[in-house]
């Protein structure tokens, strides 16, 4: 059997794949194919370990051919593969969502919002520029966590996982989703909110929702002015759930007071406007960049694709009813 690997991806998987008996393709450029590069890779096999950089639709599948059996994508979100033009041309797509890569990306949230809040990054550049002269009273005030109201967009894995965290700092919780869980709530102490209130009462937010039509572009000059004067704002989510015209505006303005942003609305462009900001931390698309979490992601789409060609179910299937279909 064929399998491309469009970039190749740290941990022992990747060799684990080559040694499996397949032929197997690693793309030697590191970095994301163009359209045109990626078809002419993948054209004939059986099998692609994908990346979030790579655009899978009906066109790509056709070119690649009727051969292929599954993208395993190496990220947890999908929006990068058009999932109902896999399921009509009955081709599976898996995921590798995990308590590493929850645990990384949780953890990733809660330093951009103490980063922001605690001005590290600021301070950090300030002395490193010799402007240091010896303890100060009134220099990079920034704020407590303790008591202030953190709201939490999407409360599924890496949110109800933000939410444990901050638990120790003693803030109030409040969650955001289709609808309440009170399981959680019993055991995290958190509260559930509709948006208009979870953006009035928040002191700061941390987005945690799938990028859908319904979520694009959903923190935007809107949902900004319902939010309290001041309020910090975290996406370790897509960036296109946040409007970022509106959040520079916002952050000019002081509305916003500061945003930790690890995605972006046009990746990998950034908002120049945004780069300039003192009261803005970004990083690129980092949130999962552990070791614990590159390894079990590494696992989860090497094993995927190994279970597929032996004609085993695979795990974390987005679309599980191809499954079921290719069976009858």
């Amino acid at each position: 059997m064929k399998i491309f690997v469009s970039r190749k991806f740290p941990g022992v998987h990747l060799e684990r794949l080559q040694n499996s008996g397949n032929e197997v393709h690693v793309c030697e450029l590191d970095r994301p194919l163009e359209p045109e590069e990626f078809l002419e890779r993948a054209k004939g096999v059986d099998a692609v370990l994908s990346f979030l950089t790579d655009k899978i639709d009906a066109e790509v599948i056709d070119a690649i051919g009727p051969q292929v059996k599954i993208f395993s994508n190496y990220a947890v979100g999908f929006d990068n593969i058009n999932v109902p033009d896999t399921t009509e041309k009955k081709v599976l797509v898996s995921n590798t969502p995990c308590d590493e890569v929850n645990e990384a990306v949780a953890e990733h949230a809660v330093t951009l919002m103490l980063a922001l809040a605690r001005r590290i990054v600021e301070a950090d550049e300030s002395t490193k520029r010799g402007s240091y002269r010896g303890w100060e009273p009134n220099i990079f005030l920034g704020r407590s966590l303790r008591g202030k109201t953190l709201g939490v967009v999407g409360l599924g894995r890496i949110g109800t996982m933000v939410a444990k965290k901050v638990k120790g700092f003693e803030m109030r919780v409040l969650y955001n989703k289709r609808s309440p869980d009170p399981e959680a709530e019993k055991e995290f102490g958190i509260e559930f909110a509709d948006l208009d209130k979870l953006y009035r009462e928040s002191d700061f937010i941390s987005i945690h929702v799938p990028l859908t039509d319904e979520t694009r572009g959903m923190i935007g000059r809107d949902a900004l002015s319902k939010m309290k004067q001041g309020v910090i704002i975290a996406n370790t989510a897509r960036g296109p759930i946040v409007d970022e015209h509106a959040l520079t505006d916002g952050l000019r303005e002081g509305k916003v007071g500061g945003a930790g942003l690890d995605v972006f609305e046009t990746e990998p462009n950034i908002n120049p406007e945004l780069i300039g900001m003192e009261n803005v931390v970004l990083t690129p698309h980092i949130a999962s960049a552990t070791w614990e979490a590159r390894e079990k992601m590494g696992q989860l789409a090497v094993d995927a694709i190994l279970k597929t060609l032996k004609g085993e179910k695979p795990e974390n299937l987005v679309n599980p009813e191809v499954w079921e279909a290719r069976r009858q």
